[in-house]
C-alpha cells in the first residue's frame, strides 16, 4: 500500500536518554501505517514525502541526507564543502553509515530487525548514523562500520571520548534463533552472546542476542557512554517492521523503521 499522508498521521517517534538535547529520533512503523524505505510497498514520490516529513520533525526545513544501504562498513561523510544529494529511491551514495557536521541537514538509515545506532559528540558538533547487523557489527580487515563511523566522527573533529552512542529498535535475543552454520561466525570470545534454543527436527540452535553484540562493540570501540532502548522489532508487531516476523509469517518482508539525527544549533 502508498505511504499514508504524513500530515495525517502523527509519527510515533523515541528518544534516548543518552543523547540528551541532540536532535533525534527513531520512527516507528505507526501501527505498520508508515514505511520509510525505498524499494518496497508504496510509491516511490510517498515514501519520499514521509521521510521528508520525518526530517522536519528532526531538524525544520531540513533536507534527509540517507544512503543506499548493502550490509557493508562503508561510511559516507557529509562535511561542510560536501554536496549534498537529494533523498530519491535512485542514485544515493552506497553505505550504511551516514557522518556530518553540518547544521543544515537530517542523517537517517532505515532497518527493520539490524541495530539502527545514532552517535553524537554535540560539543563538537559532529553527529552520525548508522546500519549494522552482526557483520557490520564485526571488525573485520577493513573495520567494522561502527569503528569506520567513529573514525568518520573524528575526522570532522569529535573526540571518541565525548562521543554518546543510543541503539534503536532492534530484534532481541529471545526473538533471534539462529544455527551452527551462522555460529561459526563468531569465536569463542564471543559465547556469552548465544544462549540455547529448543531443537528443531535434531538440530541445534541457539538465540542470538544482536543488541549485547553492538553495545559491547561502541564500548570497547572507546565512546563515552553507548545505551539500548531495548525495544524488540520481532515482537512488537504494533509498532515496528521485522524482516525475520513478516519471513516467518508469509508476510510481505521490505518494511522498515527509520532513525534520524541532526546536529545541534
Amino acid at each position: 500500500m502508498a505511504a499514508a499522508n504524513p500530515l495525517d498521521t502523527p509519527f510515533a517517534i523515541e528518544r534516548a536518554d543518552v543523547l540528551g538535547a541532540v536532535p533525534h529520533g527513531f520512527f516507528g512503523s505507526a501501527g505498520g501505517v508508515h514505511q520509510f524505505g525505498y524499494g518496497g510497498p508504496g510509491a516511490a514520490e510517498d515514501i519520499r514525502s514521509l521521510r521528508s516529513a520525518a526530517a522536519n520533525a528532526i531538524l525544520p526545513g531540513a533536507p534527509l541526507a540517507a544512503p543506499h544501504q548493502v550490509h557493508s562498513p562503508e561510511v559516507v561523510t557529509l562535511s561542510q564543502t560536501t554536496k549534498k544529494w537529494p533523498d530519491a529511491a535512485r542514485d544515493r551514495p552506497v553505505a550504511d553509515a551516514v557522518v556530518t557536521n553540518r547544521k543544515d541537514i537530517v542523517l537517517g538509515i532505515v532497518t527493520a530487525d539490524c541495530g539502527p545506532i545514532l552517535l553524537a559528540d554535540a560539543g563538537a558538533g559532529v553527529v552520525a548514523a548508522a546500519h549494522a547487523g552482526w557483520r557490520g557489527a564485526q571488525c573485520e580487515e577493513r573495520g567494522g562500520v561502527l569503528e569506520n563511523t567513529i573514525r568518520a566522527m573524528e575526522s570532522l573533529g569529535a573526540t571518541r571520548k565525548n562521543i554518546a552512542a543510543a541503539l534503536g529498535p532492534t530484534i532481541a535475543q529471545q526473538s533471534y534463533e539462529i544455527d551452527a552454520a551462522f555460529r561459526e561466525h563468531f569465536t569463542a570470545k564471543d559465547d556469552v552472546y548465544f544462549a540455547p534454543a529448543p531443537m528443531r527436527g535434531g538440530v541445534e540452535r541457539w538465540h542470538f542476542d544482536l543488541p549485547a553484540y553492538i553495545l559491547e562493540k561502541l564500548r570497547q570501540s572507546g565512546v563515552a557512554e553507548a545505551a539500548a532502548l531495548h525495544r524488540d522489532t520481532f515482537a512488537l508487531g504494533g509498532d515496528y517492521h521485522s524482516f525475520r516476523r513478516s519471513s516467518q509469517s508469509g508476510e510481505p518482508t521490505y518494511g522498515r523503521q527509520l532513525s534520524a539525527i541532526a546536529v545541534p544549533g
